[in-house]
């Protein structure tokens, strides 16, 4: 009975607060609005107030933004092949999240936003859709997400869960709470034995966490030699090309200056340019013109032309194809403490890796390349122009470093089959 007091007082006060920050969200839907207009669309999905009941979806996957909905993309199909009776829901919080969704998988599956995690909210959405399962990939822990799950008698796993030792150090503040809500998940499929280990410290009952594998090591063969061929061919100069990949505000001008100090030896070399988040396009695209460079967009020119030195590639879902056709890949969110992103998908397309210091989102993968010989790490802008010229100069290091990276890729395959072992007898019947 204590615990049952206790957990009502905690849940009480979490949720009192996120009702005082009901006005935050609004102005947070709208900053983001002006920067990437999606954001003042659907907010009635935010809310969970939707205008008519639908049909019920036994399956419900919760990817946060695109990284989850790509690492997620294997899982789902094998889901659907298994199982083609069965409804599936996916949630993301973002509008590029929102588009992949749409991208892969059209009409075949329902998409909303998730809503905030008010009580209210949760209990309409799960009411809404009556999900039979509830799948969350990597990290997100919403307490009234959880907590409503259980009273709703609706199994929750978290698949390719993902704890790095900063994120365990930021949910002390709520850790009563966030333990006490952990108890209620059925499963939780690890990506790493450490990771493992911090969700148990983080309140995870120990007989329900397990090591899956990382799914992002499952993703779908990538065979874009097509496009890269047809990149060669509108593409006039036989300079080196390279790809940053991913990258944040704070790094831009690492990337400018990078590119500027890898011309004065290479002359015809181009950079491909593709921020990490949409409404950086044009303003990277502006700041590389400012810079003196001449600047195409795949929006607007389709590809590279005379004289290009810079193409902004401001487009959704074809990061992927662009990486083949670069002979090196520098991954952002790791100059600065942003804690990386995917290394693997440069590794699929036999794409050279750079990447900064910062990789706490990915530390295992990282740890695993570092150990396998495929791909440096750079310091700053300097290290990074530094590295360019060094790989574009020694063509067989380079191609070792990318077959290094692509034999280790291969090798981590699994996942996807254990988690599909792990989930199956949770699935409806």
């Amino acid at each position: 009975m204590r615990a049952d007091f206790t957990e009502r007082v905690l849940r009480g006060l979490y949720s009192a607060a996120l009702y005082v920050l009901v006005p935050i969200t609004l102005y947070h839907l709208i900053w983001r609005g002006f920067r990437q207009r999606a954001y003042f669309h659907r907010w009635s999905e935010r809310y969970a107030n939707y205008p008519e009941r639908g049909p019920s979806a036994p399956l419900w996957l919760h990817a946060v933004s695109v990284g989850e909905v790509n690492a997620a993309a294997p899982l789902i199909d094998r889901l659907r092949r298994l199982r083609p009776d069965l409804r599936l829901v996916v949630t993301t919080i973002t509008p590029t999240g929102s588009e992949r969704v749409r991208a892969l998988w059209g009409d075949a599956v329902t998409h909303v936003y998730l809503p905030y995690d008010l009580p209210g909210a949760v209990g309409r959405f799960l009411d809404h859709f009556r999900p039979a399962l509830a799948l969350i990939v990597e990290t997100e822990l919403w307490p009234n997400l959880l907590f409503g799950c259980r009273d709703r008698g609706i199994p929750t796993h978290i698949l390719n869960a993902r704890l790095s030792a900063r994120s365990l150090r930021g949910y002390r503040v709520l850790a009563p709470l966030i333990r006490r809500a952990l108890r209620t998940v059925q499963l939780v499929a690890a990506q790493s034995r450490d990771d493992a280990r911090r969700f148990v410290m983080l309140g995870a009952q120990p007989e329900r966490v397990q090591v899956g594998g990382n799914l992002k090591f499952d993703m779908a063969p990538v065979d874009a030699a097509a496009f890269a061929a047809e990149f060669a061919t509108h593409r006039s100069g036989t300079g080196p090309v390279w790809i940053a990949a991913s990258t944040h505000e704070d790094e831009e001008a690492a990337v400018l200056d990078a590119h500027r100090l890898l011309r004065q030896s290479q002359p015809d070399a181009l950079l491909l340019w593709a921020p990490r988040h949409p409404e950086r396009f044009r303003a990277v695209a502006d700041r590389a013109t400012a810079a003196g460079f001449a600047v195409a967009t795949r929006s607007t020119d389709s590809w590279p032309g005379r004289g290009t030195e810079v193409f902004v590639v401001d487009t959704l879902g074809e990061l992927v194809r662009f990486y083949a056709c670069a002979g090196i890949a520098f991954v952002g969110g790791s100059l600065q403490p942003v804690g990386g992103h995917n290394l693997l998908e440069p590794a699929a397309t036999g794409t050279a890796i750079l990447t900064g210091p910062h990789l706490h989102n990915f530390a295992d993968i990282a740890r695993r390349l570092r150990e396998a010989e495929a791909m440096r790490v750079v310091d700053d802008a300097s290290g990074l122009a530094h590295a360019l010229q060094a790989l574009f100069a020694d063509e067989p290091a380079r191609l070792q470093l990318a077959a290094n990276a692509s034999r280790l890729l291969e090798d981590g395959r699994g996942a996807l089959a254990r988690t599909v072992t792990l989930i199956e007898p949770a699935l409806p019947k």
